[in-house]
């Protein structure tokens, strides 16, 4: 008989709530540990508002995914920025190719393309 590693994130007994989900079994970290931590992580305090359906579809999502909605929050915003970030590079890239493309037939008319 073989002993196996279960490595299912699913198994683990803090993500299962085997280990208790219960406020009783929590104690929040000091002022001093979470400063620690967002320096850490680059992490910035900020406030929005956001409608309350959006909160709770953003809620019900991080539920079914088994994280909690800040980080959800967090990872949309990311993948938004980087998203944007990118059509951005192409829509400079673009621009230049078209000033390039401009400035070529502008200082050689010889070279004209149908």
């Amino acid at each position: 008989m073989s002993n196996t590693v279960e490595t299912n994130a699913s198994a683990d007994p803090w993500v299962t709530g085997e280990l208790g989900r219960d406020e009783k079994f929590a104690e929040r970290a000091s002022a001093e540990f979470r400063e620690e931590i967002d320096a850490a992580l680059e992490l910035q305090m900020i406030s929005i508002r956001l409608q309350k359906a959006t909160i709770k579809d953003m809620k019900s999502i991080a539920e079914y995914r088994g994280i909690g909605y800040q980080p959800l929050i967090r990872d949309v915003l990311a993948r938004f920025v980087r998203a944007e970030l990118g059509v951005i590079v192409r829509e400079l890239q673009e621009q230049k190719k078209a000033k390039q493309d401009l400035e070529e037939l502008t200082n050689h008319p010889e070279r004209k393309r149908a």
